[in-house]
């Protein structure tokens, strides 16, 4: 330690130098975002709350090939199928527990109908576990809640391909 190192602690330098960052930030313009008020915008790749997707017929989309099951790291998705009358294969569960799921995106990815997508979504949450644990139902009205945003995102998402 030199000479000019020991004058530097006992004068406290240090501690001048950390003092003067912080008045330089104290008198500095805020960057405080009032949520839920003030919104700061969002990637396009954001992936939020998931939504099951229908064929403008009304149909679902999901063919129960059980891609995004297998493809989930998470084992979030739970699906069982079943075959109709015509002999097509539907799904008769599809569960996703959010509570597991971390929102990688494989699902998305790995569906070759396009059925399961993450939406923009990230104003939800639950109560209790039960409430993050989205069933068939609850995941085929949140595809048709906000299928014009999907579709729109979708759209703007094809220009980068």
């Amino acid at each position: 330690m030199g000479v000019r190192d020991l004058i530097q602690t006992f004068a406290l330098g240090e501690l001048r130098q950390g003092l003067a960052v912080t008045l330089r930030y104290f008198f500095a313009p805020k960057f405080t975002v009032r949520y839920p008020e003030e919104k700061t915008p969002a990637s396009p790749r954001f992936r939020g709350l998931h939504a099951l997707r229908r064929y403008p017929n009304g149909e679902e989309r999901c063919i129960a090939c059980k891609l995004c099951e297998a493809a989930c790291p998470a084992m979030a998705i739970t699906i069982e199928s079943a075959e109709r009358e015509d002999g097509s294969r539907r799904t008769s569960r599809y569960d996703i527990d959010l509570t597991k799921c971390i929102f990688c995106g494989f699902c998305e990815e790995a569906c070759p109908v396009d059925a399961i997508v993450e939406t923009n979504v990230f104003e939800y949450h639950g109560e209790t576990r039960g409430d993050l644990y989205y069933t068939k139902q609850m995941l085929l009205a949140n595809g048709d809640r906000y299928e014009a945003a999907i579709a729109k995102a979708r759209a703007a998402d094809a220009k980068y391909r």
